[in-house]
């Protein structure tokens, strides 16, 4: 028999085909989504669908065959990778006598299980105490059991009282928190913005290696590893660019595919690091061949939380998997648009520090003409 993970989870997927057309890309993911959760994946369940089903969202045959499944595979909980109602993920515990979450809970769960900053793990709390609020009519019967595993990491049954009005107070409190230190995080972006350093964003979508490009730029030793949110707390560190002096580069939570609205709200503190920047490295695993379909997500997040407008410097990552040699491509009007490079391998790296450089000495001339500008207008002005 196949051994237990070390959380003694095993789960069945559950991947409808609606239509997409990265339907594999989408299985791939949510199987890397287990693993990182600490999950085992025992059985898959998939098919084409024309629309949910109400009630069950996979219907009556597909859920016979789920029940199969968990049977054969002596499974513990099933894993939807599409977004259940609450009365639907009701409805399957109850037709299959086991716990049931969907994506949403299974990108919180990561969440928990990353979060180490006192910030994080506010963050994480109030996105989860949220979701959750909605499925309150359940009674809280999956945390009677009072044992950890994927979906139930976080916050416990102290936390999660079943009245409304506790949970509405304890929602209110850390809003509360994450605003004061949102302001005071604010205040040290005011600083840093008033002079001329470059200030750098990496952003990216999920596991695209912004991580390992942040430790060979800044030698920071933040965890990297070949996982989904590898990374959640935002980390600064000064870079110093021979011929443009110090730039502030800082490492950003990745992004993905459906990321729950929750999540994005809680983490705008720690996202408003894109928002200020000068320039977003927008890094992207060019070895992917879903990586159209992974910067549009990206875009999508960024404009969430507004920061589309913020200009972009695209890092094609990972060449060393691919054919692609080191490079840098600008656009129509010369500015540097793209880098192709090798964070595992250094490849390229060069070129991002010389692109960098351009863009540092760009702001700083843009900065002169400004106090130049400005003190001109301080003139006082005499009439004849």
């Amino acid at each position: 028999m196949t051994e237990r993970p070390a959380a003694g989870e095993r789960a069945v997927i559950v991947q409808l085909d609606f239509g997409q057309a990265d339907l594999a890309d989408e299985l791939d993911e949510v199987r890397l989504l287990v693993e990182s959760a600490g999950g085992l994946v025992v059985a898959e369940v998939f098919g084409p669908r024309h629309s949910p089903d109400p009630k069950t969202f996979a219907g009556k045959g597909k859920v016979e065959e789920i029940a199969a499944m968990l049977a054969a595979g002596e499974a513990d909980l099933v894993i939807f990778n599409h977004e259940l109602s609450p009365a639907q993920e009701r409805n399957l515990e109850r037709g299959l006598n086991c716990r049931v979450i969907d994506r949403t809970s299974l990108i919180l769960d990561i969440f928990a299980l990353r979060a180490a900053s006192a910030e994080g793990k506010l963050q994480v709390e109030l996105a989860q105490l949220e979701h959750l609020s909605t499925r309150l009519v359940r009674g809280w019967t999956h945390l009677e059991r009072q044992r950890g595993g994927i979906g139930m990491r976080g916050p416990g049954e102290k936390q999660l009282e079943t009245d409304r009005r506790l949970l509405g107070n304890r929602v209110k409190l850390l809003k509360e928190r994450l605003k004061k230190l949102s302001r005071q995080r604010g205040l040290q972006r005011q600083a840093r913005m008033r002079g001329d350093v470059l200030n750098v964003s990496l952003v990216g979508y999920t596991n695209a290696g912004k991580s390992t490009l942040f430790n060979l730029l800044t030698h920071a030793g933040v965890y990297a590893a070949n996982q989904l949110f590898a990374t959640l707390d935002t980390t600064s560190r000064k870079l110093w660019i021979a011929g443009a002096g110090n730039v502030v580069i800082s490492d950003t939570v990745g992004f993905i595919r459906d990321l729950p609205h929750s999540l994005v709200e809680a983490f705008h503190a720690t996202l408003e690091a894109a928002t200020d920047a000068d320039l977003l490295l927008h890094v992207v695993d060019s070895a992917s061949h879903a990586r159209d379909h992974q910067m549009s997500e990206v875009n999508k997040v960024l404009e969430e939380i507004g920061a589309r407008e913020v200009r972009q410097l695209i890092v094609w990552n990972k060449i060393d998997l691919t054919d692609a040699a080191p490079g840098v491509e600008r656009d129509e009007y010369g500015n540097i648009a793209r880098v192709r490079l090798s964070a595992r391998s250094g490849e390229g790296v060069e070129l991002l520090r010389e692109s960098l450089a351009e863009y540092a000495l760009a702001k700083s001339q843009s900065r002169q003409k400004e106090i130049a500008a400005a003190a001109r207008d301080a003139q006082p002005h005499y009439m004849n």
